[in-house]
């Protein structure tokens, strides 16, 4: 790190925080949020600027109507709902700390409850972390039954007393998640997330402390095959082992695992497999052989032996093992006489059996996924971008049905020829909100398109919603509907994907769907879209120079590359200066540019709104906000 961080420096500005929590819908989020409403929030224990539910439920086969959210308020203010797909915890923390601008942002999982003081105790912990500090972690209590021991789920959900920057309450700064990309998307899965994201934090020079308050977290119901499920996790472990290599445990902190345990017995019983199939093999051909002359049929009798000795010594490894491995998860639990102690015994019977060939089979799933090649850090190289159509590559013209008017937008054809010729994929995502309104037919919007690639070269997908915005459709901008489907379509992940568009509704669905997002002010973007695009956005003043930001390998005609600070381009709108100047606040840094008289627009840097962070410099000539510039 090579500068302190902003940040706690006035008691009003470290108490600048959000609240963002992830749920698949669970009942548990009601009550989460009213614990949160019952704080005694006042003018010394701020309220929440923001409170974000992300919803990572799966969304609806196209066409169907998804069933919305309704998430309770908190102390007067209505939760934003942010919609991200299903892709997990890791994303959904992403959409949700780049939905707002304060400077600490509070993640909950949505099965903790808030105790009476915790909003003091949480104002208390941000107010009091030195510069140098990241990450402020609450002390978890998860409470266990009084008349019986716990059984093997509950001891498993206790453990996370004992976890290290655990998310299900955590405090991070923003404009640290914002440096660091935030979470790695590529763990679909709790838990290991993180551990990875706390490990980059340090990495980069700050420092993770444990705060005063504390946090409840109740065991949340689960069926039987639980335990099994959860195995799904070792193929996180993989991703860990190859990022970090063989002492990855200690490397993240993640504490010591039994995976070693689960690899010998796997072994033993493939051992007894293996010699079961021989004795098998063994004694059928002697049978044959008894049917031939001489002693044809000895060798597979001596076969047959070795292959019975084979089967009983992998066998009875295979049982020991398991044994012990049922009467360690059996032991502390419920003991006979006590309330459940049949169920528990049937559970930990069949699951030890099988739990570990499953987390042998997942960890061997993620070690061939990440064979190939090493994965690159987070974040990783963009390698599509989307473009909106109308404003952003052509000239908008309201609910166009005429190819004739089709007009690209002046240099759109050289940036999209080098990215292709980069090897970076392209393609359209658009809403034609027209259809629904009845003001177009698809085959006129499909020729409008096809006049696009006349005019513009081939795309590697085009995604249209003709939904009108009453329909509440997934894939309807800001949705992360047609994002995530083009992505599919390119063959690359969401998060190697990066929006180009003109309005807040592009941005939106890059921020939902994991793409990286750039806006393109034009006459007819909102100041209030402008200064929104501080939250999770870039702004830039060309298609050239939005494509810099995102894909800087990438030669682009026009893009602002200048060692003196310097660089030429369009010059933004007046409106969007202003609402740029004015969106920047605490604990974000903005390059503040000005216009330079000449024969062609020029800007050049002539002050910084806040002290340098931790982050990469900006590509010339246009601004890149470190609270919230790097989504």
């Amino acid at each position: 790190m090579t500068s302190p961080a902003p940040g706690g420096t006035t008691p009003d500005a470290a108490a600048r925080w959000s609240v963002v929590v992830p749920t698949v819908g669970r009942p548990s989020l009601d009550a989460l949020l009213a614990s949160l409403d019952r704080q005694p929030f006042s003018a010394d224990v701020p309220a929440p600027e923001h409170v974000v539910v992300v919803d990572d439920r799966r969304l609806p086969p196209t066409g169907a109507t998804p069933t919305p959210l309704h998430p309770a308020s908190v102390g007067g203010l209505t939760p934003l709902v942010v919609r991200t797909g299903g892709r997990g915890p890791a994303a959904a923390r992403n959409a949700g700390w780049r939905s707002v601008r304060s400077g600490w942002v509070v993640f909950l999982d949505d099965d903790v409850l808030l105790p009476d003081g915790w909003a003091q105790a949480l104002v208390a912990d941000l107010r009091e972390a030195a510069d140098d500090v990241a990450g402020v972690q609450a002390r978890l209590r998860v409470p266990l039954p009084t008349d019986r021991p716990p059984t093997d789920w509950e001891r498993s959900t206790a453990g996370l007393e004992r976890a290290r920057w655990a998310t299900a309450d955590m405090a991070y700064r923003r404009m640290v998640l914002d440096a660091l990309g935030g979470f790695d998307e590529r763990f679909p899965r709790a838990y290991r997330e993180d551990a990875d994201l706390a490990l980059r934090v340090r990495r980069a020079g700050w420092r993770l402390t444990v705060g005063g308050r504390t946090t409840t977290h109740p065991v949340r119901p689960a069926d039987d095959a639980v335990s099994l499920r959860v195995q799904a996790g070792a193929a996180d472990d993989a991703l860990l082992r190859a990022l970090y290599g063989r002492r990855w445990r200690t490397t993240t902190e993640a504490g010591r695992g039994r995976f070693g345990w689960h690899v010998a017995t796997v072994a033993a019983g493939t051992v007894g497999l293996a010699g079961a199939a021989t004795w098998t093999a063994a004694t059928t051909a002697a049978l044959v052989g008894h049917r031939r002359a001489g002693a044809a049929g000895s060798r597979p009798a001596g076969g047959a032996r070795a292959g019975a000795r084979l089967a009983a010594l992998g066998a009875g490894a295979w049982t020991g093992l398991t044994l012990d491995f049922t009467a360690r998860r059996v032991l502390p639990g419920p003991r006979p006489g006590t309330p459940g102690w049949r169920e528990e015994w049937r559970r930990m019977a069949w699951t030890s059996g099988l739990i570990p060939l499953a987390a042998v089979l997942h960890r061997l799933r993620g070690t061939l996924t990440h064979a190939a090649r090493r994965p690159a850090p987070w974040p990783v190289p963009v390698r599509a971008v989307l473009f909106d159509r109308d404003g952003t590559l052509v000239r908008d013209v309201p609910y166009n049905g005429d190819p004739a008017r089709v007009e690209p937008v002046p240099g759109a054809r050289e940036v999209l020829d080098a990215l292709r010729a980069a090897g970076v994929a392209v393609g359209i995502v658009s809403n034609q909100s027209g259809v629904a309104r009845g003001l177009l037919t698809a085959d006129e919007v499909d020729a409008v398109n096809a006049r696009v690639a006349e005019l513009l070269g081939p795309f590697g997908t085009v995604r249209v919603c003709p939904h009108g915005p009453e329909e509440g459709c997934p894939c309807r901008k800001p949705g992360p509907g047609l994002v995530l489907d083009a992505a599919r379509d390119l063959g690359v992940a969401p998060w190697e994907c990066a929006v180009v568009g003109d309005i807040g509704a592009d941005l939106g669905a890059a921020v939902a769907a994991g793409a990286r997002a750039v806006l393109v002010p034009t006459p007819a973007t909102r100041p209030e879209e402008i200064t929104d695009a501080l939250t999770g956005a870039l702004v830039a003043c060309d298609l050239a120079t939005a494509v810099a930001f995102v894909v800087p390998q990438v030669t682009l005609p026009g893009a602002l590359d200048d060692p003196e600070g310097h660089g030429e381009a369009p010059p933004v709108a007046p409106h969007a200066v202003g609402a740029l100047a004015g969106g920047v606040e605490h604990g974000s840094r903005a390059e503040l540019l000005d216009h330079v008289p000449g024969p062609r627009p020029r800007f050049r840097r002539v002050g910084s709104l806040s002290p340098a962070l931790p982050a990469a410099p900006a590509p010339r000539g246009s601004w890149r906000q470190a609270d919230g510039g790097a989504a």
